[in-house]
């Protein structure tokens, strides 16, 4: 591809590949998105993948909310595994005064 050893300047933005363009075009296969370049010494417009910003993000934001539930989940497990052995301790130590 030219965009490799030449300059170039993008024509048209990161768009995602339709369903046809996805069977089609083999740039569409690794992200699902493409952008149209031209190479400014060989004056040829060329397909490049690429990966969208905003897609990105809410792919990170996805992620950051997954593990804000996942962080919750077991700090609720934590507390509760804590209240248990808090029990078992008291309770041991009744026992050891009871036998006193």
């Amino acid at each position: 591809p030219c965009w490799r050893v030449e300059d170039f300047v993008v024509a048209q933005e990161c768009t995602r590949c339709s369903s046809f363009q996805a069977k089609t075009i083999a740039e569409c296969s690794p992200t699902g998105f493409i952008e149209k370049i031209s190479c400014a010494t060989s004056k040829r417009d060329e397909l490049k993948s690429c990966r969208s910003a905003v897609m990105e993000a809410h792919v990170f934001w996805r992620f950051v909310g997954t593990m804000m539930c996942v962080a919750a989940v077991f700090a609720v497990l934590v507390v509760c595994r804590q209240r248990v052995l808090d029990r078992k301790a008291l309770e041991k130590v009744r026992k050891q005064i009871e036998s006193i």
